[in-house]
């Protein structure tokens, strides 16, 4: 059974999320402010975090930076009640790994939420499987597993997109990715619209694990494609 933290200050939402998420057989655990959100984030392991944006005491995009600044790995679906494209933009850019605007309905949240699960179960698989867990390119290591990054004698600290995306892109060098492949393998499926977002955190990622940014090392850009990882390594 998969357990689920829902943080939503609305009780019949909750309510409605408990009944269908049983259907499922997952577990839901709930909070309806921000704090008491992070506190029990803090204290247990879940495998999906439903998060509202618009909450007391911490709003969904500061908790959602938080939780990322932990360090901690598990997928968020936001609820927004705000359909101006920033606001997607700015959840997906903290780190947020899907998000569903209001009003909506209860079955494409489910689905929405099936999907997430799905992609966290066949990550876990892909590790299982995976006979090296370690990335080696020059002197920038990637360890899959424990989802560590150094380069050199320097331990990188890399989000959970930053490192998914490091990882694909250091796992088939000089294979190039537009920008909606990228989103499609990263983020779950195509956001269309939003290929920017890749931009960022492609921009992120050079400057955490680059020696020097305006002549990158690792990760090169095929101009009128995308992005790819240097293969001469």
């Amino acid at each position: 059974m998969k357990s689920i933290l829902a943080i939503e200050d609305d009780p019949s939402l909750l309510e409605l999320l408990k009944i269908h998420l049983s259907d499922i057989n997952c577990q839901l655990d709930t909070a309806e402010d921000g704090l008491e959100g992070l506190k029990k984030i803090l204290e247990n392991e879940y495998d999906l975090i439903i998060l509202d944006v618009m909450l007391p005491s911490i709003d969904g995009f500061e908790l959602c930076k938080r939780i990322r600044s932990e360090r901690i790995p598990t997928p968020v679906l936001m609820l927004t009640a705000k359909s101006e494209e920033i606001d997607k933009i700015l959840g997906l850019e903290i780190g947020a790994d899907d998000y569903v605007v209001k009003p909506f309905s209860i079955r494409e949240l489910i689905a929405r939420v099936k999907a997430l699960l799905r992609r966290v179960n066949i990550n876990e698989h892909a590790a299982e499987n995976q006979q090296s867990t370690i990335i080696q390119r020059g002197s920038l290591e990637v360890n899959v597993e424990k989802r560590k990054v150094t380069v050199g004698d320097r331990r990188i600290d890399l989000s959970p997109k930053e490192f998914d995306l490091l990882v694909l892109l250091a796992s088939n060098p000089g294979v190039s990715y537009n920008r909606n492949r990228l989103l499609n393998l990263v983020w779950g499926y195509d956001f269309e619209g939003f290929a920017h977002t890749v931009n960022s955190h492609i921009n992120r990622l050079r400057a955490k694990i680059e020696p020097n940014m305006t002549e990158p090392t690792y990760i090169l850009t095929t101009w009128g494609i995308g992005y790819r990882f240097n293969e001469d390594f």
